[in-house]
């Protein structure tokens, strides 16, 4: 009697609680913003690339020291400089349990070149893909391409099947607001599979059970990603226990989390600059007064550089963890190196001189249209900055709103004046031309444009010989650094917090590693 009493009162625990929160590993985490779409060749935004991360894999991978690893293929070689053939593990399946062939691949890759595809520049060399048997694709490149892994490793594969069934076979057209079936559900044959999709609000991934992969009994078995954009909000949420780890922890809050027992903290150098982008191609700004367009005019850039207290920001803004950039790339890149990371002076009374030299004695006026919920202390940032050139008589109005209004208004050309931040995947410097320098490029929104530079850019793309190669990487950079199309403001350091028991690896892109998350 005793113990079938025992066992009406487990299974009432069980009915109350329910199996998976009192076995599952679950890890509840946080982060300021959600995942702009599930479809993995829609956007190439960091949160978005993080939460596909868990559910698809390419065919390559970087490790957490962020070198190459074999994930979807085993090996490759090159038959000739611009043909490469991969191998595929043959026990991979989505998580559906159908079986992931060479079609599949081919399939994804011809997606992701798309028009509607975010990743398209990614792979703008890939001029042919053809399966070799069922395990085996064949990459063919316009050109020799010596950082095609590095590209690869962020090209998701996707069921040619499953995209086919649900009319999924181009990518959702985000920039235009479009939605599909690929927008708000995946299927990947990565360690994790999405049961619950609630944009902004909750998403719940779960252990997929087809997965190729090694899982111990000490990793999570499901992931709840509760998007908490408010900081105080993030981090009441982190202390109370309510969630167990915060990817980017504001720097306002560190020491307060550092000092509890239960709570660790963690920070390191991102692979992520934060820049301030202007419009020099319309003949007048959208928001301004002057009846033309004075960033144009490189004395007004240069102006406005040197108006800017990097140190302060630094000191007042980031509590110390960012670092002054004098460039869009940051050290580890190739191409990177100290000397041209060096900033400009910050000046008030050579910006002011710079702005009436080139006929601006009394400033202008201006909008800046700045992300509120995407990099670390992205508003106040801009509201710094905002005060500092009013020194120098610019008045600039500050418009922040959430990073999904922010970057397709961008995407549309809208604003004269922004912030964006950018990230270097492949850890070369063709990926910051390509997209920031290159005539006509998506992310080129400054509309620079410059026929040497396009020239370097295809030196890149298929010059084998590393010195060449390397050689107008730098003449680029000298030129680009010269024109000062952009303004530099910090390589972002990024912090997280978790709970003490646990333990979650997350590379210097900022990508975590729920895959290999342990607990103590």
């Amino acid at each position: 009697m005793k113990i079938k009493n025992f066992i009406r009162v487990l299974l009432s625990v069980v009915l109350v609680f329910g199996f998976s929160s009192a076995w599952a590993k679950t890890i509840k985490w946080s982060m300021q913003g959600d995942s702009l779409t599930l479809d993995p060749h829609a956007q190439n935004e960091g949160p978005t690339t993080q939460v596909s991360r868990q559910i698809y894999e390419a065919l390559v991978e970087r490790a957490v020291d962020m070198k190459i690893q074999p994930a979807l293929a085993t090996e490759w070689r090159t038959t000739d400089p611009n043909t490469w053939v991969f191998k595929l593990r043959e026990d991979v399946k989505f998580s559906d349990g159908s079986a992931m062939t060479s079609d599949d691949v081919v399939f994804s890759i011809l997606r992701a070149k798309q028009r509607t595809s975010d990743f398209k520049e990614y792979i703008s060399t890939i001029s042919g893909v053809e399966a070799v048997g069922d395990y085996a694709v064949k990459i063919t490149t316009s050109k020799p391409n010596p950082i095609l892994l590095n590209q690869l490793s962020n090209i998701f594969i996707m069921s040619k099947a499953w995209s086919e069934k649900n009319f999924a076979m181009s990518p959702q057209n985000w920039d235009a607001g479009q939605e599909t079936f690929s927008a708000t559900n995946a299927l990947g044959t990565g360690p994790f599979k999405i049961t619950l999709r609630e944009p902004n609000t909750k998403t719940v991934f779960k252990r997929n059970k087809h997965w190729w992969g090694e899982m111990t009994d000490k990793k999570v078995t499901q992931i709840e990603l509760l998007p908490i954009k408010n900081a105080a909000t993030r981090v009441a949420a982190l202390l109370s226990g309510e969630i167990d780890i915060v990817t980017d922890a504001p720097v306002q809050d560190l020491a307060r989390i550092g000092s509890s027992s239960a709570h660790k903290v963690e920070s390191t150098a991102q692979m992520r600059t934060i820049f301030l982008g202007m419009d020099q191609a319309a003949d007048q700004l959208r928001s301004g007064n002057t009846g033309d367009n004075p960033f144009k005019k490189k004395e007004v850039r240069q102006a406005l550089y040197q108006a800017i207290d990097i140190e302060a920001i630094k000191k007042k803004v980031m509590r110390g963890l960012s670092e002054p950039a004098g460039i869009i790339t940051f050290p580890g890149v190739n191409g990177y190196t100290k000397d041209l990371d060096k900033r400009l002076p910050y000046d008030v009374d050579a910006a002011k001189k710079l702005l009436a030299d080139a006929g601006y004695p009394n400033g202008f006026d201006v909008e800046l249209r700045c992300p509120n919920d995407r990099y670390v202390n992205d508003e106040a940032i801009c509201t710094a900055v905002v005060g500092m050139f009013g020194k120098i008589g610019v008045n600039v109005n500050l418009f922040a709103q959430t990073k999904s209004k922010h970057f397709k208004e961008l995407k549309d050309n809208q604003g004269d004046f922004y912030m964006l931040g950018w990230g270097v995947p492949t850890l070369d410097s063709h990926y910051v031309f390509h997209y920031l320098y290159e005539s006509g490029a998506s992310w080129n929104k400054v509309n620079f444009s410059n026929s040497e530079v396009d020239a370097a850019i295809r030196v890149m793309e298929g010059e084998v010989d590393l010195d060449k190669r390397n050689a107008a990487i730098a003449n680029a950079w000298k030129i680009v650094k010269d024109d000062i199309s952009y303004l530099p403001l910090h390589h972002q350091v990024i912090s997280w917090a978790a709970k003490s028991n646990v333990n979650v690896p997350i590379r210097p892109n900022n990508e975590p590693l729920f895959k290999a998350a342990s607990f103590n």
